[in-house]
């Protein structure tokens, strides 16, 4: 696309016609269809619906939402396919964003830093109405299954599709990438089930149950993250830990995960954190 579309473009999003020597136009890759880190993805339809939902949204640094954060706005996405599988022999896809910045003094360090390579990983904070269980198809947003991810059954590695993209916050320039391909991070809001209806037959129930705790702890940081913006999440999370038992740190999740304000996602991937 020629500058003068791309300015077009920019320009929907400015009180004022912005020329190509006031601004700084970078492309992003947001996401891909590959499992990552966490043996997460997003579906080919995800990334539609999320090339969708990210054209206006802001950039920031580290998912903290301080208005003293924005950096950059994304004015244009394309969804680009490209001609190889990913891992489970679909064809690989990812969501590439297109993001401006207005030529200041005050960011013309990030500016050489970005066009130096050196800022470069980005996460994306959207909401995923849907995470089905690549096993049994289950969807762990409605009711819990026994299949831990990163296993394999009968050969194929359990992962967890992120479906129904319903809303996006946030990308934030980040340091350690979670998504290999595409050096993305991603975080999306999971409700804590009220009940658990695991099978007593599941394999190895004791490192089920130590995972179980571990994914208790993980969204209790991550709510903790979001509510304590002073940095003190990570000093409130380790007085909690040491002191509640199970049932009572199920009950602090549930707590949280309802308390949680409409537009707030829970970061449910360590590399985002913020503690």
């Amino acid at each position: 696309m020629e500058n003068t579309e791309m300015l077009e473009q920019l320009n929907k999003f400015t009180r004022r016609q912005l020329s190509a020597d006031e601004v700084f136009i970078f492309p992003v890759t947001l996401c891909d269809n590959e499992i990552d880190r966490d043996n997460e993805r997003f579906s080919r339809k995800s990334l539609d619906e999320l090339a969708e939902k990210f054209i206006g949204v802001t950039g920031i640094f580290d998912h903290d939402p301080k208005g003293g954060n924005q950096t950059a706005r994304i004015f244009m996405t394309e969804v680009i396919e490209e001609d190889r599988e990913n891992s489970i022999g679909e064809r690989y896809a990812y969501l590439k964003g297109y993001a401006y910045m207005v030529r200041t003094s005050s960011n013309a360090d990030l500016i050489r830093e970005i066009d130096g390579g050196i800022k470069k990983e980005v996460s994306v904070s959207c909401t995923a109405d849907r995470q089905v269980c690549s096993v049994c198809g289950t969807d762990r947003r409605v009711k819990a299954c026994h299949h831990v991810k990163g296993r394999r059954y009968d050969g194929k590695k359990c992962f967890v599709s992120l479906e129904d993209i319903s809303d996006a916050y946030e990308w934030s320039f980040v340091a350690v990438p979670a998504q290999v391909c595409a050096g993305v991070t991603k975080k999306f809001e999971e409700d804590i089930p009220e009940t658990e209806d695991i099978p007593e037959s599941v394999e190895n129930t004791e490192a089920a149950n130590e995972i179980s705790r571990e994914e208790l702890e993980t969204n209790i940081r991550r709510a903790l993250a979001l509510r304590c913006p002073d940095g003190c999440a990570k000093q409130v999370f380790e007085r909690v830990r040491e002191k509640l038992e199970d049932g009572e740190l199920e009950e602090l999740g549930k707590i949280l995960s309802v308390g949680k304000a409409p537009k707030t996602p829970v970061c449910l991937d360590e590399y985002t954190m913020k503690i």
